[in-house]
């Protein structure tokens, strides 16, 4: 290996050349112009040398494999650079046809995770070999970045897997597997247990298999497993593939998917050089596109920041606070957060102590937890040796005292604060003099609560998200007097319990449930205007929501609504503030006095049978009028999309949120902001005209549906 390439030679005595890929600039290997012309240098020796070769190994001297795409890169092009870009990737994928047509057995021999253009690499392969070792992940998970594989993956899955394997259980949802389940789909052939195995094992078989050097799919009769849309069969149920998509994505705008079945479709009918050209197209007009630039700045670099810790506080001094482990954690109240979270604690190892009122109620909060572990069981997830062990750390009790030692305490009872004292000052001088103290509330501001305890500093907001162990985010709030050391700890707890963790400081409703109060509302606000409320529904699915937002709003219970509001309000005006009625507190009144709370409590703006949903509730209609609109769906999707984007501009300027990371991940995972958006900060950021163009477009809809969309002065 030299300074002009990264890829190592090492020829042995058998004539067998092995290939390391050890980018010395960079921790993991990605397809930067460096590994373009390495690769290229590489594949033109081994042409040159290849009567003296009998065979090729390609692996690599870090942890991971290969990593892929140079996203830094790519999150820079824009449309002028469509040519140039279709030009390096087709030059990439030229590199890797000569070498799986060199007509030398090529193994890959994979030592860590080789996920996106790492798997690509390892395609271009006659053979791969993974090692079952921690960290190796196997997979083409480009569309959760709004990308397809680009490199030669969509032509190689469907040559080797069928349209249909290919499509669903590697290109769409971006799976990633481990070694033993990459085996058994067909990713790769053989699994070793070690990382010094490897070698070894892709040398053996290119000795076993000398005449191994040719793909199936460059052998004369190959046809695609499953048959293409030339068979009458695989023809018959085509329609089938583009009407479960479009079930999927509900109008939203998502491109990745539909390229994605378009090019494994297309690609299908033709050659594989054209197949692959297919590819290329679709790959360079994703790549240029707005919606791969906002999903990379979410999902890979905003991600990567709050993982690494970004948010996580320093000492005094500038060095990192101790890392804290917890043992023990109390978890006051076993209703359904509770529940929830002792089980997520006692996933992660830690001893849990659920206390209730009673026994009887500690012990109904472990039963959640033994109803999830016997799912898990069903499924073949865990074993019968771990769920007894899971469920032997979750302890149900009335006692406080049983709370003695805990060095971690999170509350989980009613959104009430005199109750939430209680239950604190009851077990406050019962756990570890130094334990955290949690409150898992969703809007009620930690200052106010931490008056409740003595040691205020150890006091802090846990918000997590129902349900507790399928939600992956937790939102932790600062309050004023929360130290720095507290707060660390509880970003190690986030991390202890897979949460992935934001941080934000101390207002009522924090961030999330400000934001997400704020399109609910405005949804609702619709229905009072008498627009047809399927018609809102739709605007919600087109936009990309997880839910519509009528549904979403039974789901959350109307009269947890009202119940908010009026707290809201009454904290407003003991500031001397006043807070403007609107339809939407016409509706949710409305409807709670017709006894229609939600789908917990049997109606609400849908009808329910045996708890599930039937039609909108046909009343709804009738007393707003309902009609269909001459207003553009484009306003009714905006609408809800600015009214969380001003809001979280707002919690900007008031200091709630710390940083733009945490505001696009949170809205994602912890509120159903649409994925293809890269998060609510990122919205404003990619809006067509920039930061520009969303004020324009903010100050029009304000113009005709009210000041609310007036964009905060921080934008201009």
């Amino acid at each position: 290996m030299t300074e002009n390439n990264v890829i190592g030679w090492e020829r042995d005595a058998d004539g067998i050349v092995v290939l390391t890929l050890d980018d010395p600039n960079q921790g993991a290997n990605t397809m930067n112009e460096l590994y373009k012309a390495s690769m290229k240098a590489t594949v033109d020796r081994l042409v040159a040398e290849k009567d003296d070769i009998t065979g090729v190994v390609i692996t690599s001297a870090k942890k991971t494999f290969f990593a892929g795409g140079d996203l830094k890169n790519m999150i820079k092009v824009g449309p002028e650079d469509a040519q140039r870009i279709f030009d390096e990737v087709e030059g990439i994928k030229a590199d890797l046809r000569r070498l799986e047509t060199l007509g030398k057995p090529v193994v890959a021999a994979i030592n860590g995770a080789a996920l996106g253009g790492g798997l690509e690499i390892a395609l271009a392969t006659h053979h791969r070999i993974a090692a079952d070792v921690k960290g190796v992940q196997i997979g083409l998970p480009e569309a959760s970045l709004g990308l397809l594989p680009g490199g030669g993956g969509v032509t190689r899955t469907v040559r080797m897997l069928g349209i249909q394997t290919a499509l669903m259980q590697v290109l769409l949802q971006g799976n990633k597997y481990n070694p033993v389940k990459a085996k058994e789909l067909g990713l790769i052939d053989e699994v070793v247990g070690s990382i010094d195995e490897l070698v070894p094992a892709a040398k053996a078989w290119i000795k076993a298999n000398p005449e191994g050097g040719v793909q199936p799919w460059d052998k004369k009769g190959f046809k695609i497993p499953g048959g293409t849309p030339a068979s009458p069969s695989f023809a018959a149920n085509l329609p089938a593939f583009p009407a479960n998509l479009r079930k999927q994505l509900k109008g939203a705008p998502m491109p990745a998917p539909r390229a994605i079945m378009a090019a494994a479709v297309e690609g299908s009918q033709v050659d594989f050089d054209n197949a692959s050209k297919i590819e290329g197209r679709y790959f360079t007009e994703l790549v240029t596109g707005q919606v791969a630039k906002n999903m990379i700045q979410a999902f890979f670099f905003d991600m990567q920041a709050i993982n690494s810790g970004a948010s996580r506080p320093k000492q005094a001094d500038g060095t990192p606070f101790p890392k804290t482990t917890f043992r023990k954690v109390a978890v006051l109240g076993a209703g359904m957060m509770g529940a929830g979270i002792a089980y997520v604690c006692a996933k992660a190892g830690m001893d849990v102590i659920l206390k209730d009122v009673s026994i009887e109620s500690a012990q109904k909060g472990k039963a959640y937890s033994e109803g999830l572990e016997a799912k898990a069981l069903a499924r073949g997830k865990t074993t019968e040796e771990k769920s007894a062990a899971l469920l032997a750390r979750i302890t149900p009790t009335a006692d406080a005292a049983d709370l003695a030692g805990a060095d971690l305490v999170i509350e989980a009872v009613f959104e009430n604060t005199g109750l939430k004292h209680k239950v604190f000052q009851e077990i406050e001088d019962v756990v570890a003099p130094d334990a955290v103290l949690g409150s898992n509330t969703s809007t009620l501001p930690i200052t106010g609560l931490a008056e409740g305890v003595k040691r205020q500093e150890d006091f802090i907001g846990l918000h997590f998200f129902s349900p507790v162990d399928k939600m992956p985010l937790l939102e932790i709030i600062a309050g004023e007097k929360t130290s720095d050391a507290t707060l660390a700890k509880a970003f190690d707890l986030a991390q202890q319990i897979r949460k992935t963790p934001i941080v934000v400081n101390d207002s009522r409703g924090f961030f999330t449930s400000r934001v997400i109060g704020t399109f609910v509302n405005e949804a609702i606000r619709m229905v009072g205007e008498g627009i047809e409320p399927a018609t809102i529904e739709q605007a919600g699915s087109q936009a990309g929501y997880p839910a519509p937002p009528l549904q979403l709003s039974d789901e959350l219970n109307l009269t947890l609504m009202q119940k908010i509001r009026k707290e809201t309000e009454a904290a407003a005006e003991a500031s001397g503030l006043k807070v403007p009625q609107d339809d939407s507190t016409t509706v949710v009144d409305f409807l709670v006095d017709e006894g229609r709370p939600g789908r917990a409590g049997g109606g609400g703006f849908y009808e329910y049978a045996d708890g599930k949903r039937t039609r909108i509730w046909p009343g709804l209609r009738e007393k707003f009028s309902s009609a269909p609109t001459d207003i553009p769906i484009q306003d009714l999707i905006e609408r809800m999309l600015f009214i969380e984007a001003i809001e979280t501009q707002k919690c900007f300027d008031e200091g709630v949120l710390r940083t733009t990371a945490d505001a696009n991940i949170g809205s994602i995972l912890g509120i159903g902001f649409p994925a293809w958006t890269g998060g609510v900060a990122q919205y404003i950021a990619g809006y067509p005209g920039g930061k520009e163009g969303f004020v324009k477009r903010a100050e029009e809809l304000a113009a005709k549906y009210g000041e609310r969309f007036t964009p905060p002065a921080s934008l201009r």
